[in-house]
């Protein structure tokens, strides 16, 4: 093997001199052992992308060897958390000598939990997307937490205009009787012909971006999947029985919302929790009524964060 490979890296100047914000790799294929909020570590199957800025406008480019080796050591020796995260960025800058002084670490896996049925306590795995995106700068640390979590909404229109005419084929069915008895109402009200229309609903999805705040030590995927699940109330099911179905359309029932009313009560859920000091959110309502969705976008509305 030859001793003296060349290095054109370090050896050549660049053609066309500047800086560059970002230079490194992209859709890494690498697991990941994974420690989120209290929970033991797992295995994610992760695509990852790493890199450095690129200071010196004359040198040629980085080592990206050197990252992708970096990130390597990490996979087998440790866990991803906030601060082996921190410290893979540091190490990024570090093998950089002076070529660089920033890093960014974007790791984008499947995240399964399981969860529990409404009713008849059966369980089943979800999948949740999510992506850290970690950034050091200047020796400060920024960490975005990104996750979809899958809900279904009932539209309130519908429903009235369902109950509207529930109201009107009763009236025709009763309207030539003297009285009607308690007995005959509940036969009818289930009966095919009592529930004439039903409102529309569809799976909807909401897009949520969380700014870590200074001090969060894990990464908090279940507690933010729980708090998104439980002010919503309406989340997609894993394994479903009969009664199970039953209660979904309750819930379903009683907690009809247009894309406005779910993101306001996502953004009152996320204005409220310390844990994030800015959050982005994007509500998307799969339209089963049209081809199109219906969406809402909201944010904390903080000087320098996320903008709509």
């Amino acid at each position: 093997m030859p001793t003296n490979l060349p290095d054109v890296a370090n050896h050549l100047t660049a053609q066309t001199e500047g800086v560059l914000d970002r230079v490194g790799m992209s859709n890494i294929e690498v697991p990941l052992m994974l420690a989120s909020d209290d929970t033991q570590a797992r295995v994610v199957s992760a695509s990852v992308s790493a890199y450095v800025n690129l200071i010196q406008p004359q040198a040629k480019g980085i080592h990206m060897s050197r990252l992708y080796l970096l990130l390597d050591k990490l996979s087998t020796d440790d866990s991803l958390t906030v601060s082996s995260l921190k410290a893979l960025l540091g190490e990024f800058i570090t093998s950089h000598g002076d070529l660089s002084d920033s890093a960014q670490v974007i790791v984008k896996f499947d995240y399964h939990m399981r969860r529990s049925s409404l009713i008849s306590g059966k369980q089943g795995w979800k999948a949740y997307p999510v992506v850290i995106n970690g950034q050091l700068q200047q020796g400060k640390l920024s960490i975005e937490l990104s996750l979809d979590v899958p809900y279904s909404s009932t539209c309130p229109c519908s429903a009235a205009l369902a109950r509207q005419l529930i109201q009107e084929a009763f009236a025709q069915e009763f309207t030539k009787e003297d009285s009607v008895d308690l007995e005959q109402i509940h036969t009818w009200l289930g009966s095919v012909q009592g529930i004439v229309a039903t409102p529309h609903s569809q799976r909807s999805v909401a897009e949520i971006k969380v700014k870590l705040a200074e001090g969060i030590t894990e990464f908090p995927i279940k507690a933010l999947v729980d708090s998104v699940e439980n002010t919503l109330k309406t989340p997609v099911q894993a394994a479903v029985k009969r009664e199970d179905e039953q209660e979904f359309a309750r819930l379903n029932g009683q907690n009809l919302m247009f894309c406005e009313d779910a993101a306001r009560k996502l953004k009152y859920l996320l204005d409220n929790s310390p844990a994030y000091s800015d959050f982005w959110l994007k509500v998307n309502h799969l339209e089963s009524l049209h081809a199109h969705d219906a969406v809402s976008i909201a944010t904390k509305g903080i000087g320098q964060g996320y903008q709509a």
